[in-house]
């Protein structure tokens, strides 16, 4: 299985990852560990949660060929995996199903996490609600703004969203606050991290949860094509799709796994959130593990820039920090014209309406795509669906009564709070 590339004894992938934590949550840690373990050996686990993804979730989704888009483009056969059609509308409910399912084996009735996008935070809200567990969900205020929407469904789900309103309150700040929450709450709590970073066992756990998206996109181009793709892409964040659907091709030494940041305004600015592919990172030691931060020589952490709010975090799966330092998975960046840009056509020529983090896989597929021969296939990982970026959309084709109104019913929300 190709998943035991990504076992770790210790936490780490080579020289990132690790548990760097305050010795207050080592016992927080130290079971969590215990029932990750525990549960990876059950079957009935693994039964279990493949059966509410199947029969809740909307599992396996499909892969879609997208015909108009490759005759369009010329070259490779282009192939999108539907995690747009997973239930909540992305890849995330995959890892919080699971964590939710560990929570009530460790006797949890509470649970908090950290948002970006907002899809972690509606993923986990669901989750609590179809498990029957308390949520509280921790987002920047700059967040809350840009991804609106996903706080009003939320808050219908049940789950109380605290707006994060110190630094530069986005994801970094988020996580910082749900972690400062378990501290103080770990006899009936468990954080649902969403993405393969933070301190071990999550970078492990997160993309045992994701992997299912690399297994059946494997099984289905196979089923399609009679051969492995000869690229396959998703937008990195924090690592969670991304590692989700390379698990599945990470043995396959002729498959190119490629990987897009957010290059915001160019990676030659101040302005973008490229760990991997950019020269403004480097190796550090933040919220709790090892890996590529965006940081200056002082190790202090710097501002980052994204059209789309979940790729503005200013560190990286560690997982993908050692297969980028070992050359197995290639790395780029994707501006925001082009993101927008990738969002329009593929609008236009599919009918598909993409999230822009996911955008930005389309953007670098968009760009790859005629250099493959007719007879080679890709594989764009289509994270989520872009409802949840209406109002930054809007934005992109200068609707100014779309972006005037939710800016101001967002501010309405933080002040309320």
């Amino acid at each position: 299985m190709v998943f035991k590339t990504m076992r770790s004894t210790d936490g780490y992938f080579g020289e990132f990852g690790g548990m760097f934590i305050p010795e207050v949550l080592q016992q927080n840690f130290s079971e969590l560990i215990a029932a990750y373990e525990e549960a990876r050996q059950d079957p009935e686990f693994w039964r279990e949660f493949n059966y509410l993804l199947t029969t809740y979730s909307n599992r396996a989704t499909p892969l879609t060929y997208a015909e108009n888009l490759t005759k369009h483009l010329g070259g490779a056969k282009i192939f999108i995996k539907r995690e747009d059609l997973n239930h909540t509308g992305a890849h995330k409910l995959n890892n919080a199903m699971g964590q939710g399912l560990l929570a009530k084996r460790m006797g949890k009735t509470r649970i908090i996490a950290e948002t970006g996008a907002g899809q972690h935070g509606v993923a986990s809200a669901v989750m609590a609600a179809k498990l029957g567990l308390e949520c509280v969900v921790y987002m920047g205020a700059k967040d809350v703004k840009r991804q609106y929407p996903n706080v009003f469904w939320m808050e219908k789900m049940g789950a109380k969203v605290v707006p994060v309103t110190s630094g530069t309150q986005v994801l970094k700040e988020a996580i910082n606050e749900a972690m400062r929450d378990w501290i103080s709450s770990m006899d009936n709590t468990h954080y649902v991290l969403g993405t393969a970073c933070g301190p071990h066992p999550f970078p492990e756990m997160v993309t045992w949860f994701q992997s299912v998206i690399g297994k059946e996109a494997r099984e289905q181009i196979m089923n399609a094509e009679g051969k492995l793709p000869s690229a396959v892409y998703a937008c990195v964040g924090g690592g969670s799709n991304a590692m989700g659907i390379f698990s599945g091709f990470l043995d396959d030494k002729d498959v190119r796994l490629i990987g897009v940041e957010g290059g915001g305004l160019g990676v030659d600015t101040p302005d973008h959130a490229s760990r991997l592919a950019s020269k403004d990172a480097s190796p550090g030691i933040a919220q709790g593990y090892k890996t590529y931060f965006i940081q200056n020589e002082d190790g202090q952490m710097k501002d980052t820039h994204s059209v789309a709010a979940g790729l503005d975090y200013i560190g990286v799966s560690p997982i993908l920090a050692h297969l980028k330092d070992s050359g197995r998975v290639e790395f780029g960046a994707a501006i925001d014209d082009d993101v927008r840009n990738a969002v329009k056509t593929l609008m236009r020529f599919e009918g598909i309406i993409p999230a822009l983090e996911s955008s930005h896989a389309i953007a670098r597929a968009i760009e790859d795509a005629p250099k493959y021969s007719k007879d080679e296939s890709i594989i764009i990982n289509l994270s989520g669906r872009g409802d949840k970026d209406i109002f930054t959309i809007a934005d992109a084709f200068d609707d100014k009564q779309w972006k005037e109104y939710i800016k101001n019913k967002a501010q309405e929300y933080i002040d309320n709070e």
